[in-house]
């Protein structure tokens, strides 16, 4: 969420998706344009011109025609807001629930545009509590993960 004039603006989840996309190329090749956006999400470059234009109307990125697209420091803020909370996700998804690498970072990235900051704050929580009082040797890796997939057999 952002706060714009004293209001406070919900992003849909193919917006939060723009905004950590452009973090990611930032990262990985120090720029973002229109093209690699598109061509990273899949879609049409119009598709990006129109949520580029949202983002930078509501002072999330900066913009020049035909040029790079740049992070604002709130854009930044919430990137990385997003970006914690698809790490979080996937750390429980993949490490506690032994989800594949693939599907988990494709569920996390589905979940968390629904999850509040509440909720991923508890999952943290509930991880870090996991990993260093309850799953300390392997052998308790071993045991969760043969009671888990045990458990789903059963269901299907």
């Amino acid at each position: 969420m952002i706060k714009k004039e004293q209001t406070i603006i919900k992003l849909s989840a193919a917006l939060e998706n723009y905004l950590e996309t452009v973090a990611a190329l930032k990262k990985e090749k120090k720029y973002a344009r229109i093209g690699d956006i598109a061509k990273a999400l899949d879609v049409k470059s119009s598709s990006v011109n129109v949520a580029i234009n949202f983002l930078a109307e509501n002072g999330l990125v900066v913009h020049e025609k035909y040029g790079y697209v740049d992070l604002t420091e709130e854009g930044e803020r919430t990137a990385a807001e997003i970006q914690r909370k698809h790490d979080i996700l996937y750390k429980f998804l993949n490490d506690i629930l032994f989800i594949d690498a693939d599907v988990a970072a494709e569920e996390a990235c589905e979940i968390e545009h629904a999850v509040s900051d509440k909720t991923i704050l508890k999952l943290e929580r509930l991880y870090k509590l996991l990993k260093k009082h309850f799953l300390i040797k392997a052998e308790d890796m071993e045991n969760l993960r043969e009671y888990l997939e045990k458990d789903t057999e059963e269901q299907g």
